[in-house]
């Protein structure tokens, strides 16, 4: 399934910070039938989070599977992939912990707070290091050919382009 990482990852990201954010404020409001429903919301991003935590793993371990990159690249992406191993199983523990351990409406503890805190974190991390990877190594970009062009009758201009980790380029602007 070569493409779908970048797709996927997006998912976690968002599901788990949101699912954060509710977690806590159920934590936090006075009004019981609010943290009520923010507590059950809550779980249920968490829950989908870790599912799409999972995908985006399977995905991104796809994605490297064919990849031939240098030792600088080889290097980072063995980082990113730490971090995702790393996240995705905090993820699952902690969806294990709130979705089948606890009552779905009921105020988390502080304890899972600062964990779910941390995971969120990790996955902030995870996906600036796949960031970094794309936009740094140029990571799963397909590189793309610039051919010269030639002025009609000489009167040209010079550029460089780089493209994705491609040696520079020159082309003309007419």
């Amino acid at each position: 399934m070569p493409g779908w990482h970048p797709v996927v990852v997006h998912f976690p990201i968002a599901l788990v910070v949101v699912a954060m954010a509710l977690l806590l404020t159920s934590r936090l409001v006075r009004s019981e039938s609010l943290a009520a429903t923010a507590a059950v919301v809550g779980t249920w991003n968490l829950c989908l989070g870790a599912v799409a935590a999972v995908l985006a793993l399977a995905t991104g371990l796809g994605a490297v599977l064919d990849l031939d990159v240098s030792a600088a690249v080889h290097q980072a992406i063995s980082l990113h992939m730490k971090w995702a191993m790393l996240t995705t199983l905090l993820l699952v523990l902690l969806a294990v912990w709130r979705g089948a351990g606890t009552a779905s409406g009921s105020r988390p503890s502080w304890i899972f707070i600062g964990v779910l805190l941390a995971a969120s974190a990790a996955l902030v991390f995870t996906g600036y290091r796949g960031g970094r990877n794309v936009y740094e190594y140029g990571v799963g970009v397909r590189k793309i050919a610039v051919r010269s062009l030639a002025a009609p009758h000489g009167d040209q201009e010079l550029r460089i382009a780089y493209c994705a980790g491609m040696a520079p380029v020159k082309y003309a602007i007419t």
